[in-house]
């Protein structure tokens, strides 16, 4: 089973080494290049107050931010639920270097990031892929035909939706669709079922060269769009 985490985070200002803090992780989870519902989300109390210039970008305030939990309060959690699985991140070192600074202020000693899952840059995968071109989360939203009209500001957990189909179609074509495990049910008589279809019961049609052509085409459309196709 391959388990992915996309991930964002919002802050207080842009340098940790200038004191400033996490204020929102947002996770979606990915099993097997199909997104579940498994999310983790929070807002974190940062101590601080946020800078103007952040605020503008994400819009999260400190008085929004006041009765939010402290990040030593959820590291445990968010640990755990990224222990083992590779992390999808635009523009990784921001991020990772938050992490590992909010990490290292605790008083009871956590492994750093990379101790416990890898981590994928998908800003350098753009950049590889798209060399000389714009490679912003926005613009690639453009670039693979992705509505972001939600993202009138940031938001960490928005960000990793759209992050996430960014990536899938970035790597291979596969929309990042929402599937839920349903129950399989095997019978010696009636063959796999699935959701109630009698995988014998399907009917296969055959296509005539027209609609061959038409498929084609929307191959060479993913070709163009999102790389070589597999199939």
């Amino acid at each position: 089973m391959s388990r992915q985490i996309v991930l964002d985070t919002e802050t207080t200002g842009l340098e940790p080494s200038q004191g400033h803090r996490i204020i929102e992780i947002g996770c979606i989870e990915v099993i097997n290049r199909r997104v579940t519902s498994n999310h983790w989300h929070h807002y974190i109390n940062p101590d601080r107050k946020v800078d103007q210039g952040a605020f503008d970008v994400h819009g999260i305030s400190d008085e929004f931010l006041a009765d939010k939990p402290r990040f030593h309060e959820l590291v445990d959690s968010f640990l755990e639920y990224i222990d083992g699985a590779e992390l999808i991140i635009h523009n990784a070192p921001f991020d990772v270097g938050f992490l590992n600074h909010e990490i290292a202020l605790l008083d009871d000693p956590k492994p750093s990031i990379r101790d416990v899952c890898s981590v994928l840059d998908t800003l350098m995968m753009a950049r590889q892929k798209h060399p000389g071109q714009k490679n912003n989360l926005d613009a690639l939203c453009r670039r693979y035909d992705i509505d972001n009209s939600k993202r009138t500001l940031h938001g960490a957990l928005l960000d990793s939706e759209i992050l996430a189909e960014v990536y899938l179609l970035m790597t291979g074509g596969q929309a990042a669709l929402t599937l839920e495990a349903e129950e399989v049910n095997t019978d010696d008589d009636h063959g796999v079922e699935l959701s109630g279809l009698q995988l014998k019961d399907l009917v296969v049609w055959s296509v005539d060269e027209p609609d061959l052509q038409k498929h084609q085409e929307y191959l060479n459309l993913l070709d163009e769009k999102a790389g070589k196709c597999a199939w």
